[in-house]
Formats: C-alpha cells, structure tokens, sequence
C-alpha cells in the first residue's frame, strides 16, 4: 500500500540511530542473558518492520526456533510465547496478571475505542459478562444461523459462477467479505453486501475498516506514529480518514436503530434479533458505548472465521485423498460428521496460532 512506503521514508532516519541504540541493547542483554538465565533474543522491533508484508510468517519462523523469547525495542521489550504451559498460566491460571495495559489501549483506542479488546479489569468483565449473555440467547444463536447460511449460499453462487467461467478468483478476499456480510447482519440488522458491491455506501464502508484494521497493526512497527498522528500526516492521516468514514456509518445505523426503537407505531413490528437491537432493548443507548461494542464484535468475528476458511481450503488442497469424502458428506447431510471434524481439526493444529492470537486479545 502507499502509505506504507511514505510511513517507511518519514522513519528511516529515526530507524538507523534507533537500530544503532537497539543492537547496543542487544548486545547489553545478551551479555546479561550469559551471567542470568532470559528468555533468547528473536530479534527486534525493526525486523517486524522489514518483515511486515509476510509478519505472520516471520513470527511463526521465531516460534518454531525458540518456543519462548524476547522482542527488543527503543523503549520495551516484548516476551512472546507458543509453549502451551504459559499460554495456560496467563490465559487461566494468572489471568488477572496479564491485562492489555496502557500500551495497547493507546495503540488500539482511536479505532476500537473502550471495546472488550482494548479494555482491562471491570470494564473487560461487564462487556465479557453482556456479551456471554447475549451470545447464549438461543433468538441470537438461530438468527445468526440464518444469516450465515443465506450468505453462505450467495458465496455458493459466486463461486459456482467462477467456476462455471473457469475464471480465477482470490478466495480469501471472498471468504473475508462473505463473512464480514453475515457479521455486520448479526451486529446492526443490516445488510452491507460487499461480496457483490450493490451498496457503494457499504463498499467504502469495507474499505474503511480494513484500511482502518490495518494501519492500526501498523502502529506497533511504528516508532513515530504518534508524531505522525500529531502532524496528521502519513499513514496517520489516511487512518484518521478511515476511521471517520467508519463512524460516520455506523453511527448513522446507530441513530437509526434508537429513532425506529422510540417510535411506537412501529416499535412491535421491528425485528429485534440482532445484537444493537438487543442492547437498545436492555436501555443502553449510549451511541460511543454501543459503536465500541460493535466494531469490536466485527474485528472478533470477520478475519478469524475468514482465516480459518482459507486454511481449511489449503488443508483439503493439500489432501486431494479426503476432498471426495467431504464433498460426499455435504451431499448426504448438512449436520457435521467425523470425516469433516478430522479435516477442522487438522486445520486448526497446523494453524493453530491463530487461535492463540485470537485467545491473547479475549
């Protein structure tokens, strides 16, 4: 993307005297790491910038080489983990200990605002406490069914028509629309259809938020975001826009929602299965709380679930001998059996740093 090669030029000069002050660091700690026993050096913050376009494969080269080390930058240091004893102690055992903090909070706020990933202690358990509630209810469970499944059905058809054409489609790209689709319906009880782009408002919508998603990561490679954000220039600016561009809607659906809730010729006619009808049911109309509590169901359920697609397609690609099985399967029944559950699980174990990454910001 563009502002990723401006954001490169505006840090360089921070990055050579900063990478200087880092590797006497490095050499400091490694010294001290020969006299105590520390968790190994994978590397530092400016490897996560060099490797940023492939990080996720960067970071899981580090794990396969050390199941637990350190991170160096100007300011911290960072300790990052697969060994599941740990991920244990700090996702159970000593939950309490391992908050977000105020580093992350500030990374994360302009754009997820007081949301349950952004948040700690009492503010973190009453949205988990909510959000479990609702998420039981058996109304929420069976509308969410029905909206997956419906889209579902148009990705069917998407995907029918490609192959139909013997054309070459980006699947992933589909899946992350697809589910972003069936998301926001749970969410706001509105359809965004930006798996065929009928609606331009949700198409820049879309757009907005992964710009907004993306540059948000960027934040943690970049030692002189604030400075950006502060001037309003780079990949601050084009976040700031995105991030007006994806209130600016929202809140609109938000407003929407309360006036058609406060009516009451039409408030016994409105469906009131989605997530913010839900809550404006319960008398929680603040808009900033209700946006927060949105964007981040969005964040929690778009690009895991869409991940989590695309590996399985690569898993079944990578194992022509079980396709015909669960194709077969899908003909016969629509219920999940253990031919299907083999290739999940299979699935997830290769991948299944994505479910820890996904456990770390819960």
């Amino acid at each position: 993307m563009d502002f990723l090669s401006n954001s490169f030029l505006f840090t360089a000069f921070s990055v050579i005297l900063a990478f200087s002050i880092l590797w006497i660091l490095a050499r400091k700690s490694q010294k001290n790491y020969e006299k105590k026993k520390y968790h190994p050096i994978g590397g530092t913050v400016f490897n996560q910038l060099l490797n940023f376009n492939r990080l996720h494969h960067y970071m899981t080269d580090l794990a396969g080489k050390h199941r637990t080390y350190r991170l160096i930058s100007l300011f911290r240091s960072e300790i990052y983990t697969s060994d599941p004893a740990n991920v244990e102690y700090m996702l159970q055992t000593n939950f309490e200990n391992y908050g977000k903090g105020e580093y992350n909070y500030n990374i994360l706020k302009d754009f997820l605002g007081d949301g349950i990933f952004t948040v700690d202690g009492d503010k973190w358990r009453q949205q988990r406490k909510v959000s479990s509630y609702e998420f039981s209810t058996k109304v929420l469970r069976d509308f969410s069914s029905v909206v997956f499944r419906k889209n579902v059905a148009k990705l069917a058809h998407v995907l029918s028509e490609a192959s139909n054409s013997n054309q070459t489609i980006n699947i992933q790209d589909l899946f992350m629309k697809s589910t972003l689709d069936s998301v926001f319906k749970v969410a706001l009880g509105v359809e965004l259809d930006s798996m065929c782009g009928s609606s331009e408002e949700g198409t820049n919508f879309s757009k907005a938020f992964d710009d907004s998603s993306a540059m948000t990561l960027w934040r943690y490679v970049d030692l002189s975001w604030q400075i950006k954000k502060y001037l309003n220039i780079g990949s601050e600016a084009l976040l700031k826009k995105s991030i007006e561009v994806v209130d600016a809607f929202v809140y609109k659906l938000i407003h929407s929602k309360i006036e058609q809730m406060h009516k009451p010729q039409d408030n016994s006619s409105i469906k009131k299965d989605d997530i913010l009808s839900r809550f404006l049911q319960a008398t929680e109309t603040d808009p900033k709380y209700l946006r927060d509590i949105i964007l981040n169901f969005i964040v929690a359920g778009k690009d895991t679930t869409a991940t989590s697609l695309s590996w399985f397609i690569y898993v079944l690609c990578k194992h022509p001998e079980v396709q015909e099985k669960v194709a077969q399967e899908v003909k016969e029944a629509m219920s999940v059996t253990d031919i299907t559950n083999f290739v999940v699980n299979l699935d997830l174990r290769l991948e299944s740093r994505l479910t820890k990454d996904l456990a770390y910001n819960l």
